[in-house]
């Protein structure tokens, strides 16, 4: 009887291994650089948000002069101008190329919110992943004059 020859087997076996540990070291990355991003988003949403709060209802830097007397409105346009310009000073373009953000102004209750986005540059790619990516993040704020 013949005996079946098994040599090369174990070298199959960890080749196969290494393959799925290298893969999962790379989605742990890729997991890793889009939680980070998203967290940059949040922090640049969120500062988008207050500034379009205190410009888009008063035009103007309400913390350094005070609030103005009567009813505060949310001019759609203001607010828009105020995120592009917060976005432009606080480098935003520039720490995440393709930055784009929608505004959602809500003149019932003075609130605004604040989507942005931005490509997803991963620094490992996992086979049969998507080559281009896209994450997000929200930010709001609401405009309240207390007497």
């Amino acid at each position: 009887m013949r005996r079946r020859d098994e040599r090369g087997q174990t070298t199959l076996l960890i080749v196969g291994f290494a393959l799925v540990l290298a893969m999962a070291v790379a989605t742990v990355v890729d997991v890793s650089a889009a939680y980070l991003q998203r967290q940059g988003l949040d922090t640049v949403a969120d500062g988008a948000a207050l500034r379009a709060a205190d410009l888009g209802a008063t035009g103007e830097e309400v913390y350094a002069g005070g609030v103005p007397q009567g009813r505060l409105e949310l001019s759609v346009e203001r607010v828009r101008g105020s995120v592009r310009e917060f976005l432009v000073q606080s480098g935003a373009y520039a720490d995440y190329p393709g930055l784009a953000f929608d505004v959602d102004v809500d003149r019932a209750s003075t609130s605004v919110t604040i989507h942005v986005t931005a490509p997803l540059d991963l620094p490992l790619t996992v086979p049969g992943s998507p080559d281009v990516a896209t994450i997000g993040a929200t930010g709001s704020a609401v405009v309240v004059a207390e007497p």
